[in-house]
């Protein structure tokens, strides 16, 4: 029990946790089937999304074993919970280097990078999970497991090995966002000077899939921002802990896993690929329940042909590099 709150506080919280990351994982896991079940959608941008579900999905199914108290569960859940945790955020900055390094740096060398992503995500978070078993810190942390926090010790663990690095991918995530929307301004402002219709198409393109790209960071932000507050808040006022804070704190960061899944998987090639799945099976006198995938599909399709004529000018843009190259045409474009 949570020092401070009521056993019936600290079971609203526990079942505010199991709810919540049921949610999380229905969202990861229909992600998860479907890079499984479609091979249309094993692109290496879908990829990364792919283990980005499978991190937040296997964290969700942890957290649904609510307060298991003493025992292996118990243990079980703190490690499964830390390390599948961070897995995920660190898996958004893979999604945002590769991004960036397309539309900024213009290289579209990103897939040799998988074996890098794998060491970095897989490695970073089993050393964050690693250094708090070292003094038996994980057990009953209230209304669940996770590393405990009676002593200032304890705390302190929290933040260096689970804040820190979060906050550290909500920068970075947040520092390439407005580097690769300054280079997608600037092909705006080129293609207006230079009166070329079909650029000017193609950026506005752009700037409505950064518009998507935009709440990638806030994803973060919004699901351990109240995390974040609580923690400090546990350091100054450690015996007067406030249940609505602890409410806030629990729903969204279990919450994270199906905002993952809304913003980095429901993209128009997981669409598209639905669109066509369900078009074989479904009578075609209900196709109309289907209309709005086509439309959409039919709306990007236009918009990308109109800019599929060849460049008048020498320098690639951030455009040509994340729709034109043949690998990235409809890799990088999709998970936006």
């Amino acid at each position: 029990m949570i020092e401070g709150l009521t056993p019936a506080q600290t079971g609203a919280l526990t079942v505010i946790n199991q709810c919540a990351s049921a949610l999380s994982f229905v969202g990861t896991f229909f992600i998860v089937m479907c890079y499984v079940l479609f091979k249309d959608l094993r692109s290496f941008a879908f990829k990364l999304v792919f283990y980005l579900s499978l991190s937040d999905m296997l964290a969700s199914l942890f957290n649904m074993l609510g307060n298991p108290g003493e025992g292996f569960l118990c243990y079980a859940q703190g490690y499964s919970s830390q390390f599948f945790s961070i897995a995920s955020f660190l898996w958004t900055t893979t999604i945002s280097f590769t991004l960036h390094r397309a539309a900024v740096k213009h290289k579209t060398d990103g897939e040799g990078f998988g074996a890098i992503f794998h060491v970095y995500v897989w490695g970073t978070s089993l050393m964050m999970t690693i250094i708090p078993l070292i003094g038996n810190d994980y057990g009953p942390a209230g209304a669940w497991c996770w590393v405990q926090s009676e002593t200032a010790a304890g705390k302190v663990l929290r933040f260096m090995t689970f804040y820190l690095p979060l906050w550290g991918a909500i920068l970075f995530n947040g520092i390439a966002y407005f580097q690769v929307i300054r280079v997608i301004n600037n092909a705006t402002s080129m293609a207006t000077e230079l009166s070329d219709r079909q650029l000017q198409v193609q950026t506005r393109v752009d700037m409505k899939a950064l518009n998507r790209y935009g709440y990638y960071p806030l994803i973060l932000i919004g699901s351990f921002t109240f995390g974040t507050i609580n923690r400090i808040y546990g350091f100054v006022e450690q015996h007067h802990p406030l249940f609505w804070l602890y409410c806030l704190d629990i729903a969204s960061a279990s919450l994270m896993g199906f905002f993952n899944s809304i913003a980095y998987g429901y993209n128009s090639s997981v669409r598209r690929v639905l669109q066509e799945k369900l078009d074989l099976i479904w009578p075609e006198k209900y196709r109309w329940w289907t209309s709005g995938f086509t439309r959409l599909d039919n709306s990007e399709t236009t918009k990308r042909r109109e800019t599929d004529t060849p460049r008048k000018y020498k320098r690639k843009t951030a455009s040509h590099y994340l729709y034109t190259d043949p690998r990235y045409a409809t890799d990088l474009a999709d998970i936006l």
